[in-house]
């Protein structure tokens, strides 16, 4: 990976979006026995309707897993300091998923330049499911 240019890395800058998707049950399985989170509403659909609820639902760590994709894409995992995201939505069964990542401060911290990025992940009908920020070293 190329080294980051701090002088380019402007507030205000957005990072190329990362798509994600569509959510599928067969996504939800393969992620559930990766993962080892075979909580039944994420996978099986009787529990899910019993439980009150439509359908099955992505696990928040996969959403998760996906939002840290914007910055990491962006800047390579070692240059990642700081990562937090809260959960908004439930990620349905059939979500594209959308996350994009602006850059909203540049400041030094135990000698390093630094960028904070404010981070959303929305699906295909605007509902936001998760947002957050992340700090990555740039020097």
């Amino acid at each position: 990976m190329s080294e980051l240019d701090l002088s380019a890395a402007e507030v205000g800058a957005t990072l190329p979006d990362v798509e994600f998707g569509p959510i599928s049950r067969a996504t939800l399985a393969l992620y559930a026995g990766a993962s080892g989170d075979h909580n039944p509403v994420h996978i099986d659909l009787d529990f899910a309707k019993a439980a009150g609820l439509p359908d099955v639902f992505a696990h928040g760590m996969l959403s998760f897993g996906v939002l840290t994709r914007v910055v990491t894409s962006w800047a390579g995992i070692g240059r990642l300091r700081e990562f937090a995201a809260r959960f908004v939505s439930i990620t349905q069964v059939h979500d594209r998923i959308t996350c994009k990542a602006t850059i909203i401060e540049k400041f030094e911290a135990e000698g390093e330049q630094r960028l904070r990025l404010n981070l959303i992940a929305t699906a295909q009908d605007g509902r936001e499911t998760l947002n957050g920020h992340a700090v990555v070293a740039v020097s």
